[in-house]
């Protein structure tokens, strides 16, 4: 899918530097920006760099100008208080991102071109400066002024007596090491050119996303020198800024990533082939090693619940089983009393604060299962003994309040604790209490144990089958959770005798599991429920907007924000189980199917070119116009969009290929009413 944004796009700055891109690498490494190439966020760089010590912005931009007949013009801009500088922006004349992110500027006559990517398994952005061969422009001089930041992404940086200055010279370029504890960078360009060292401070640029977050939002880049080189019609000038020297030309090494990457398209422009990519995003190969799946750019890191819901759409779906199977293994080779890590950290002080990960092992393997029946002896040998041990372990009870109580249903937390995916604090307390009983945790823990039950049969492990417990857990699950309001739904929460009855998503998965614990003539109204209450164009709501504690909005202060992220804001990534739910449920499978795409038509359109481009944000506003927050490019929700977009098309094909074909022209004919201009973001199916 390409991304294509003309000039009046571009000019509309409110709009276009809210437009953001994302380049990675496979390491943790990634480059990004808006539209503009002008930062917006402390996240935002164009080399941020996965080191033992974390994610770190090395480069952060660049301050680009061509010069020639005595004048000089800008391509790069910045935000610094209240305006914008220098003034570059006003010549972006389109901007288009596919693979990746070329910028096309027009001064006068004179076109120019910037291109870059980040450089696979190898911490190293690749420029390339182009001028266009029919304009005769005079003899043009590239100046570059590399602005470093050097801090933790989560940080901000100030200019300091303690950064190191000094630049060592190359044959093609320069490097320096601004501070002991982070990797040299090294700037290296093709052909000829001039480094002259001047280091400087550009103060006070600014980033006004992070301060509507309520963050710190500026900060002070240093620049070590200024970097020339002749620009000439017709030809390339590449530079590369990396860690290591690299010992190849930059023009060697752009063509070669830029055929691997031609090569990797393959032709194939489909929805489900531009998700595929995207969702490629996430696999990481760590410092140490370890693959892992980040849980959504631009700031969070590897959490077992996201990686293990995502693994499916991102791997076994996706033809990257290999990796999928060695994230199993290394959750396997992590599990505690039973519990899988939370989240992954490099010293291996791994934190076992999740009641829900470890179930969701279950449903990974079962879709790598589902996917590659032939495999069954695999998993008796690398993943059964997982299995065995989630399920002993949260038997015997693996502490934090979870345990499985006399009715067979699983208990677990307290008021202080937040062991559910719903697991926001605001002023320090849970906002959305769930310890208890919760709904999906004890679909969860159903489908494991019927999971063990079907793999003890398969492997003649008679000790593990667990039939007549699965059938007094389907009984006390109903008469707990069940309210006979209206057609009939599940509660949230099962709690010292009382049920929490909010109507929240959390139902959906008693139906959508591959084992469903709730009975089949009640599934049809749970997902009946969900539909009508909790059901947008952009994923489901986490509360009934009539509920009192619903939030239609997210915004504000972190604290603000946390109150409302479970009490009604929209999460894409339950798509995957409401379509789950919706197919085994319906009868006309092409009648739901249908409408249902017609539903998130909005998502797969205009969405893929808003916010992160071609990627699914973490989250929206429960309430219209269902404004895309969070991250805006989370390994869940494109994971689950791909794989709901996958069963449809396999369940209903006929409907889903006309739903694609009006989906590529709705991106390539936007509506005329766009304040933004025009995007056009060209798809064409294999």
């Amino acid at each position: 899918m390409r991304f294509c944004f003309d000039k009046a796009a571009c000019q509309n700055t409110r709009r276009a530097l809210r437009k953001e891109w994302l380049l990675a690498n496979g390491l943790g490494d990634y480059a990004s920006s808006s539209i503009l190439c002008c930062n917006t966020r402390k996240y935002h760089g164009l080399l941020t760099v996965n080191t033992r010590r974390g994610r770190h912005v090395l480069l952060s931009a660049l301050e680009e100008s061509v010069s020639g007949a005595d004048k000089e013009f800008f391509l790069s801009t910045r935000r610094h208080p209240d305006i914008l500088h220098p003034d570059g922006h006003q010549y972006l004349d389109r901007f288009e991102f596919d693979s990746w992110p070329e910028f096309t500027y027009r001064i006068g006559d004179v076109e120019i071109r910037r291109e870059m990517f980040l450089q696979r398994g190898v911490s190293r952005l690749v420029l390339r400066y182009f001028v266009k061969a029919d304009s005769t422009p005079p003899p043009l001089t590239l100046t570059l002024k590399p602005l470093l930041a050097y801090r933790h992404f989560h940080a901000l940086t100030r200019a300091n007596l303690t950064l190191r200055t000094q630049t060592q010279p190359l044959e093609n370029g320069f490097s320096i090491a601004p501070y002991e504890e982070l990797p040299e960078l090294f700037v290296q360009v093709s052909g000829e050119h001039v480094f002259y060292p001047s280091p400087d401070w550009f103060y006070n640029v600014d980033y006004f996303q992070e301060a509507e977050r309520g963050f710190p939002s500026e900060e002070d880049l240093f620049q070590p020198g200024v970097l020339k080189m002749p620009l000439t019609a017709g030809e390339s000038v590449y530079v590369t800024v990396g860690i290591g020297f690299c010992g190849e030309d930059p023009e060697a090494v752009w063509q070669a990533e830029n055929t691997r990457m031609r090569a990797e398209h393959d032709g194939r422009e489909g929805l489900l082939d531009s998700l595929g990519r995207t969702g490629r995003q996430f696999c990481t190969t760590t410092t140490s090693g370890r693959s892992a799946i980040l849980a959504g750019y631009h700031w969070f890191d590897s959490w077992s619940r996201d990686a293990l819901i995502s693994l499916p759409g991102l791997t076994f779906l996706n033809n990257n089983s290999e990796f999928g199977l060695e994230v199993l293994k290394q959750t396997a080779g992590a599990l505690r009393n039973g519990l899988a890590p939370n989240y992954f950290v490099e010293d291996g002080e791994n934190a076992y604060n999740s009641v829900d990960a470890a179930l969701w092992y279950s449903f990974a393997l079962q879709c790598f299962l589902k996917e590659n029946p032939e495999a069954i002896g695999l998993v008796r040998e690398q993943f059964w003994p997982a299995v065995k041990s989630i399920v002993k372990g949260y038997r015997q009870g693996p502490g934090m309040d979870i345990f499985v109580d006399e009715f067979g249903l699983l208990h677990a937390g307290n008021a202080g604790t937040q062991l559910t995916w719903m697991d926001a604090k605001a002023g320090g307390r849970p906002v959305t209490p769930r310890h208890g009983c919760p709904v999906e945790i004890n679909a969860l823990w159903y489908n494991t144990l019927a999971f063990a039950d079907y793999l003890a049969s398969c492997f003649r492990e008679p000790e593990w089958e667990a039939t007549k417990i699965l059938r007094e857990l389907r009984t006390a699950f109903f008469e707990r959770f069940w309210v006979a309001r209206g057609e009939g739904y599940l509660g949230d929460v099962w709690r010292e005798g009382t049920l929490d009855q909010a109507i929240r998503p959390n139902q959906i998965f008693a139906v959508s599991l591959p084992y469903p614990i709730l009975e089949e003539q009640y599934q049809a109204c749970v997902v009946e429920c969900v539909r009508n209450r909790l059901l947008t164009p952009y994923g489901l709501r986490t509360l009934a907007p009539d509920d009192p504690a619903y939030r239609g909005s997210y915004e504000g202060p972190p604290d603000a924000r946390d109150a409302a992220y479970h009490q009604g804001t929209v999460w894409p990534w339950l798509l995957g189980h409401y379509g789950d739910a919706l197919l085994r449920t319906v009868w006309n499978v092409e009648g739901a199917a249908e409408a249902l795409l017609d539903t998130l038509m909005p998502l797969f359109s205009d969405h893929l070119a808003d916010a992160g481009l071609g990627g699914i944000s973490e989250i929206f506003d429960a309430s219209p116009p269902y404004r895309p927050n969070g991250c805006i490019n989370q390994a869940w929700s494109v994971a689950e969009c791909f794989r709901l977009l996958r069963s449809l098309k396999k369940a209903a094909p006929k409907v889903y290929d006309d739903w694609e074909k009006r989906i590529a022209y709705r991106l390539a004919n936007p509506p005329s009413g766009d304040t933004a201009g025009v995007c056009r973001a060209l798809m064409t199916s294999a």
